[in-house]
């Protein structure tokens, strides 16, 4: 190991650990990008200046103060599956705060509210909230995401029709915010630092607990897995038209989830549904799923979310890689023609994609997501249908071919699409110029000055977080998400 730093930051982060071993990692490491940093997109190279690992929040309120006295960019880390690295700073330089070691979990039978430290991942969040009460809650498949960004941009997975995102689950929070002081933040108690934390949280704080509401366990879980082969991509337009068909329905099933996934090999479209096979039957949708080689599995709520994560694994999961990625967020009223669908797959079919390893996936959302005003949270994709992501992953290295395919599908879909579209801040494209309006929208003003009053040198920033504006002008908000083109179907299932 090279010789320690000596500068006042690391003088006054050395302080805060008070002679803690594996409390605070420097560049001087030899292991330091290995031990400490463990990019997610090796593509894009981040050097924080440090990274520390807090045992209390008094040892996060403490670092935070140490990077405000040096003029230091924060990061919190939880996970590490930012797309763009941004829980490692995005860019060179930022301390980076990792939670790894808040894995605080209780459960008050009472209300059913769990209390969950900042630094869990979505794997051990199940198994808890199993373990407790056999209790659920709405988050994404892939097990090694951590909780703390997770419940702060989105949390998007199959169950969020039935219960809305992870981030709707919130009702209290503990986080630090630019001044030092550990606060608690709700509906009730600094409300606007609560606004902002449901859905951009990144640039407000780190939080270190949550408290969040659950749910019953689901009974039963039907999984159908339609497997579509094909000669030529654009064989696939009348398929994903059906698909989309059936998505975008006002009056789908709530307990209805499913996926559209296209890669070099094949389709294969996915279904989630939380009830029998019976009920599932007599929704009618199996009828108006594009036919293809079909694997059923009937699963219970703990049995399907590990299905899930082995599937997840398959894709990026846990594993760094090189890779690009772009997403985008339909209204119904963005929805791909006939044409704009063929467009694509003839692009796909052309393109020089420089990899084998590609995905282009399409999720359904919107139901209990859409029940929530627009402005009701940073977050702001309330009248959203369907989300798009595409990743392309390099071996051993990206290239640049690959790039610019993702670049030509999301430009083709763009330009296919009757309306401008918005990005979800959870698929976080780092090649944006816009990207804070894309992400936030309307809302974004709001978050402006609320950012103005609680962080106004911009202390929490990564490349695409929100900047202070304490003039910000505020567009008159849309009241209802359903108000433009969400899913409000009565058929709810599922417990409350």
């Amino acid at each position: 190991m090279g010789q320690k730093p000596s500068s006042p930051l690391a003088t006054c982060l050395d302080n805060v650990c008070n002679g803690r071993s594996s409390c605070v990692g420097y560049p001087n490491d030899p292991l330091f990008q290995l031990n400490w940093v463990k990019p997610y997109n090796l593509d894009i190279p981040v050097e924080p200046i440090a990274v520390t690992k807090p045992s209390t929040t008094e040892d996060v309120a403490g670092f935070v103060k140490c990077a405000a006295d040096n003029n230091v960019k924060v990061q919190a880390k939880s996970g590490g599956h930012s797309y763009a690295n941004f829980g490692i700073g995005g860019t060179d330089g930022a301390l980076v705060i990792d939670l790894a070691n808040f894995q605080n979990f209780s459960m008050d039978t009472n209300t059913w509210q769990a209390t969950i430290g900042g630094g869990h991942k979505l794997h051990d969040v199940t198994e808890k909230l199993h373990d407790n009460g056999k209790r659920a809650m709405a988050h994404g498949t892939c097990p090694g995401v951590g909780i703390g960004g997770h419940a702060t941009i989105g949390g998007l997975g199959p169950s969020s029709r039935m219960w809305g995102s992870c981030l709707d689950h919130v009702v209290e929070v503990e986080v630090v915010t630019a001044d030092g002081k550990i606060q608690r933040a709700s509906e009730s108690q600094n409300s606007d630092l609560f606004f902002a934390l449901k859905g951009a949280g990144a640039g407000f704080g780190v939080i270190t607990e949550f408290v969040m509401r659950t749910h019953p366990e689901p009974g039963d879980v039907v999984q159908y897995s339609y497997a579509i082969t094909f000669a030529k991509h654009r064989d696939l337009a009348p398929v994903f038209k059906q698909w989309q068909d059936l998505i975008s329905d006002p009056e789908l099933d709530r307990r209805f989830s499913s996926e559209f996934v296209m890669q070099e090999l094949g389709v294969a479209i996915t279904a989630t549904f939380y009830g029998t096979e019976d009920e599932f039957k007599k929704t009618g949708i199996p009828d108006r799923i594009p036919e293809g080689k079909v694997s059923v599995v009937v699963n219970d709520w703990l049995g399907d979310v590990a299905q899930k994560a082995q599937d997840a694994a398959l894709w990026l999961s846990d594993i760094q890689s090189p890779f690009t990625s772009k997403s985008l967020a339909f209204t119904r009223n963005d929805l791909l023609s006939e044409d704009g669908i063929q467009g694509m797959m003839d692009y796909v079919d052309g393109a020089d994609r420089g990899t084998l390893i590609w995905f282009l996936i399409f999720d359904v959302t919107g139901g209990a997501i859409n029940d929530v005003p627009m402005n009701a949270t940073a977050y702001r994709h309330r009248d959203k249908v369907m989300f798009f992501q595409g990743y392309g992953v390099g071996i051993p290295t990206l290239s640049s071919k690959t790039k610019d395919f993702m670049s030509g599908v999301a430009d083709k879909i763009r330009k296919a699409s009757p309306n401008e579209l918005s990005t979800y801040a959870g698929y976080v494209d780092p090649t944006l110029d816009n990207a804070q309006e894309r992400y936030w929208g309307t809302n974004l003003p709001t978050l402006e000055r609320i950012k103005a009053t609680w962080d106004p040198k911009d202390l929490f920033s990564n490349p695409q977080s929100v900047r202070p504006n304490a003039s910000a002008q505020i567009v008159a908000p849309t009241t209802s998400g359903g108000s433009n083109g969400s899913n409000n179907s009565d058929s709810t299932g599922g417990g409350s």
